[in-house]
């Protein structure tokens, strides 16, 4: 058995003259949540779409539970499930029938598809809707049904491509808690997102990836560290004490603090030294603050560098070491 949910080694995809996929190598271990991070265009959907057997590669290979997704595409189907951007529940039939068909499309017998259709209802808050046509529910409420038929026959591999789309933050709440409940159980799940913070939430590892080829990769972590330094974020109480802080913070760091806010400063620095140092001259010229903290740049930061630095890279500068790196 491999030790893979899924990997995949140097995938190309073309499509006419446009290539899709440049060499993409990508794997998560059983178990394992691994976040695919991208600009619109960048090739997350045609990744999906290679290990959901719905593409071909071009060049490269790719696996899913030791199964190869070209020679064994059958044995692959068998294993996975793919909520896509785009829901796709019979809206003719009710939410309850929609369940159960696709259970006996996997061979469940009737009364075991209806026992899941019930327990996935449940789960993603559809049961006092199960009864009703799809085509009457709300962009919301299909999403999650969408989702729930994903995961009907309890696959190994889930491949997710932005399932928060169209949720509400409770219900996204809600996914979050499945998404971990099926690491838990062994299953492996690709995901892609908008949701930066979705990603941080609930990835092991992170792959990022622009025009078709990997720019990065690691647990988010790493990635924050490869980015490199720390931020000092403060919080004035005053805000008219903004400029002199603005000042300390200038000098601790080297550069101008950005200003989020009228009493929110931001400034990456190389070290800890400069946050004690901004700390000190701070309570020497007694200037209150409501939070004054030391941090790892965000997920956000980090996608914005890496994908901003290729832009760059594109349009002819240079992108900073930092980002070589982490290439």
């Amino acid at each position: 058995m491999s030790e893979y949910g899924f990997e995949a080694e140097g995938l190309v995809r073309r499509f006419g003259g446009t290539t899709a996929l440049d060499g993409v190598t990508l794997a998560a271990g059983r178990g394992r949540v691994l976040g695919l991070l991208g600009p619109n265009g960048a090739g997350k959907t045609t990744v999906i779409r290679i290990l959901a057997t719905l593409l071909r590669p071009d060049a490269g290979r790719a696996t899913v539970a030791g199964f190869d997704v070209a020679r064994d595409p059958a044995r692959v189907r068998e294993r996975i499930a793919l909520s896509g951007q785009h829901t796709g529940v019979d809206e003719e039939l009710s939410g309850r029938a929609n369940l159960v068909m696709i259970g006996r499309l996997l061979d469940l017998p009737r009364r075991r598809a209806e026992q899941r259709a019930d327990e996935l209802l449940d789960r993603f808050g559809l049961g006092d809707a199960a009864g009703r046509p799809a085509a009457g529910y709300s962009g919301g409420m299909r999403r999650r049904l969408d989702l729930a038929a994903a995961l009907v026959g309890r696959p190994e591999a889930v491949f997710l491509d932005e399932p928060s789309a169209g949720l509400d933050p409770g219900r996204r709440d809600e996914l979050w808690r499945m998404v971990r409940d099926l690491a838990a159980d062994g299953a492996t799940v690709l995901l892609t997102t908008q949701y930066l913070e979705e990603a941080d939430a609930l990835a092991d590892a992170i792959t990022v990836i622009d025009g078709g080829r990997v720019i990065a990769a690691g647990a988010p972590a790493e990635l924050k560290r490869r980015i490199g330094g720390h931020t000092i974020a403060v919080r004035l109480d005053d805000p008219a004490d903004a400029e002199p802080a603005a000042a300390i913070l200038a000098a601790a760091a080297g550069r101008a603090p950005d200003r989020p806010s009228g009493t929110e400063l931001a400034v990456p620095v190389d070290g800890d030294d400069a946050f004690y140092e901004t700390a000190a001259r701070f309570r020497a010229q007694r200037i209150g603050v409501t939070e004054l903290s030391l941090r790892l740049p965000s997920l956000d930061e980090v996608f914005h560098a890496l994908t901003g630095a290729r832009s760059d890279a594109r349009s002819g500068s240079t992108p900073p070491d930092s980002v070589k790196a982490a290439r």
